[in-house]
C-alpha cells in the first residue's frame, strides 16, 4: 500500500521538539536526553503512535523512543504528542538498521516490534525485523537482560521468527499463536492495526525473547519450551 505524502511533513518533523534531531550524536548519552537514568524502551515501526503513547502514560518510570521512518506517518504521532506532552517519550525518523549508530552497546532495555512488514519474498528475508542481522543489532544495543517483544497477525512471519530467533541464540520466554486466547493477554496494549485485526477476528501471534545467556544460573519456568507448536 502506497503511503499518502503529507506536504510539509519533513519540515514539521525537523521543527518538532519531540523528534530527536541528529540522533547519532546522542549515542551513549540518552540519559542526558531524558534527564534521568530510567530504562529505555524502543518501538521500531511505531506508526501513528497509539501503542507507545499509551505505554508512556502507563509507565512514567520508563523512557520511550518511538521509531518511524515515514515522515507522513510520524507526523500523526507528533500531533498527538503536541496535545499530551508526555515527558518520557521522544521520536526518531530513521531506518531501523541505523539503531546501532544511535544507541550504544547495552543502552536500551526493551524493543517492541509490532505488526512489522512481513517481506514475504525469500529474497527480502533479510529486511524482516526478526531476521538474523536485526537480531544481532538488538543483541548489541540491549542491556544483558533486555528483551524483544514481537506481535504480528502474519502466521508465516511468526513461524519464521520463532525459528530464526532461536537459531540466533536467543531464548523464547513465551509465545502464543493466539494472544487473545492465551495466558499472556494481561497488560497487553493494542496498536492501531491490532485493534482492527481483533475486530476482524484474526488471531494475534506474540513472542518474547531474551538472550540465551541472560539466565546463567537457571531459567524462568516459562523459558522451558518443547518443539514449537501452536498454542
Amino acid at each position: 500500500m502506497r503511503l499518502r505524502h503529507i506536504p510539509g511533513a519533513e519540515r514539521k518533523i525537523a521543527e518538532s521538539p519531540y523528534v530527536v534531531q541528529d540522533p547519532e550524536s546522542k549515542r551513549g548519552q540518552w540519559a542526558d536526553v531524558f534527564g534521568n537514568r530510567n530504562p529505555i524502551h524502543i518501538e521500531v515501526g511505531m506508526g501513528k503512535g497509539k501503542f507507545i503513547m499509551e505505554l508512556a502514560q502507563l509507565c512514567p518510570e520508563i523512557n520511550f523512543v518511538g521509531v518511524e521512518r515515514y515522515p507522513s506517518v510520524l507526523l500523526k504521532a507528533i500531533q498527538k504528542q503536541n496535545e499530551q506532552k508526555l515527558p518520557n517519550l521522544v521520536f526518531l525518523c530513521v531506518n531501523a538498521e541505523d539503531l546501532g549508530e544511535i544507541f550504544a552497546d547495552g543502552e536500551t532495555d526493551r524493543i517492541y516490534l509490532n505488526f512489522s512488514d512481513p517481506w514475504p519474498k525469500d529474497r527480502h528475508a533479510k529486511r524482516r525485523l526478526t531476521s538474523p542481522r536485526f537480531m544481532e543489532l538488538y543483541d548489541r544495543i540491549l542491556s544483558p537482560d533486555g528483551t524483544v517483544e514481537f506481535k504480528t497477525d502474519n502466521r508465516k512471519l511468526f513461524e519464521y521468527s520463532l525459528e530464526t530467533v532461536r537459531q540466533c541464540g536467543w531464548r523464547i520466554l513465551r509465545y502464543t499463536f493466539d494472544l487473545y486466547d492465551s495466558p499472556y493477554l494481561d497488560g497487553n496494549v493494542m496498536t492501531e492495526y491490532e485493534s482492527r485485526f481483533v475486530e476482524e477476528g484474526k488471531p494475534i501471534c506474540k513472542l518474547t525473547a531474551i538472550r540465551g545467556d541472560a539466565y546463567p544460573y537457571g531459567n524462568p519456568a516459562s523459558v522451558s519450551l518443547g518443539p514449537l507448536r501452536p498454542r
